[in-house]
């Protein structure tokens, strides 16, 4: 099942940046992007990299929460309210597959974690930024078996 991309961008990605206050068109394109390159807008895609719409691992979602969300506790707060009040402290990462608003949230997460300024949300075109933010684990791994096989 692939979602169109008029009913993700009006029913999941701008209204949860509408819910986090970071909403841009910037920001609303490179999720969109992300969504399609990863999972090509199938919200259940399993891939062994990542999970859901935007490939997320669970290295890269807990890193959003132990190495950013923790020391933003109002965000962190504003995203907690986005995930399931039961199944998320059960399985974390299943959220990444079945919760679509949670999901595009730490998407937007691995990107501010990375840049650290939200200011580029508003004024730069954000899509050269996925591939390094969501191929940097995998590019780290290969070298590891490339390096042990030499």
């Amino acid at each position: 099942m692939n979602i169109d991309n008029t009913h993700l961008c009006q029913h999941v990605i701008a209204p949860t940046l509408h819910y986090l206050e970071m909403y841009s068109p910037a920001a609303l394109h490179m999720l969109l992007g992300v969504a399609k390159q990863e999972s090509a807008g199938n919200p259940f895609c399993v891939d062994h990299q990542g999970l859901g719409l935007y490939q997320i691992s669970s290295a890269q979602h807990r890193s959003v929460w132990d190495n950013y969300l923790a020391f933003q506790p109002d965000l962190a707060s504003r995203v907690r309210g986005l995930a399931s009040q039961h199944q998320f402290l059960k399985d974390p990462d299943s959220e990444l597959i079945t919760n679509l608003r949670y999901s595009t949230a730490i998407a937007l997460m691995i990107f501010l974690q990375s840049e650290a300024d939200a200011k580029k949300l508003q004024t730069e075109p954000l899509n050269p930024y996925w591939h390094k933010l969501y191929h940097e684990e995998i590019a780290v791994e290969e070298e590891a078996v490339l390096a042990k096989a030499v």
